[in-house]
């Protein structure tokens, strides 16, 4: 099953590929204008937020959703093949590399300290399936990549406005070099999820083989917390909806 997923999601997106073949391996689960979609809270901006020390990683390991978050949703910790260094990360645009972080697993900007974790929508259970039709739901679960980054000062708040950024300067596209992979995204449109003191959330389409392939990623930053969620899914057409009910048990947890 490993090869055709890779192939599918080196097509479809950047990030596809370590979600998607990670996501088979069975890890334990974890117990413990145009082009943006912004929501600020009056006073909870870049220039108004008071500066902040940042949270260390075993901090930060507490307050992202785990498993009794998220009902319907299997929760795993991500493992070294997941995660690269930022430097291995990058777009052809510059303003653009912000997006291509926040879809890799990398929290953008410069965070002192970040975690991750996938998040699996569990499929649904049809009794009347054939076992291929178990077998096609089963690739087309929705899979979320979780990244949390806690910065120094006003670092979460120029991370954010980098993503915002982003997201109107690469509206028309762009290209992400992820590792040894590149891939062609080809639209980034504006989606509805608010979150946080700010959040954006962006609908991402490669052109995959002729055919428009669909991920969608939302950032919202809480004080000096920066929250990151990238979906995709090996459905035909890619995800059809945002990861809301991941983004929600996370902001609530972040409070």
């Amino acid at each position: 099953m490993r090869t055709p997923m890779r192939n599918a999601a080196v097509a479809a997106t950047a990030v596809s590929l370590a979600l998607l073949v990670s996501a088979c391996g069975g890890e334990k689960a974890d117990a413990g204008k145009g082009g943006t979609t912004v929501k600020e809270t009056p006073g909870a901006t870049a220039t108004s937020a008071p500066a902040a020390k940042a949270l260390s990683a075993a901090e930060l390991d507490k307050l992202i959703v785990t498993q009794a978050d998220l009902k319907g949703h299997k929760v795993q910790k991500a493992g070294a093949a997941d995660v690269v260094p930022a430097s291995q990360v990058s777009a052809d645009k510059a303003d653009c590399t912000p997006i291509a972080h926040a879809m890799s697993f990398v929290s953008p900007g410069a965070p002192a300290a970040s975690v991750q974790r996938k998040v699996l929508a569990e499929p649904k259970k049809d009794a009347s399936a054939s076992p291929e039709e178990a077998i096609l739901g089963g690739l087309g679960v929705q899979v979320t990549a979780v990244t949390l980054g806690s910065y120094e000062g006003q670092g979460a708040q120029d991370a954010f406005a980098s993503v915002k950024t982003a997201a109107t300067a690469c509206a028309g596209g762009f290209s992400v070099v992820h590792g040894k992979e590149k891939t062609k995204i080809s639209k980034v449109a504006p989606d509805s999820v608010t979150a946080g003191d700010e959040s954006v959330a962006l609908t991402v389409t490669t052109d995959m083989e002729g055919a428009p392939f669909v991920s969608k990623l939302v950032v919202f930053r809480k004080g000096n917390t920066l929250a990151s969620f990238s979906s995709i899914s090996l459905a035909p057409g890619g995800v059809k909806e945002a990861p809301k009910a991941v983004v929600d048990a996370q902001a609530a947890k972040l409070g």
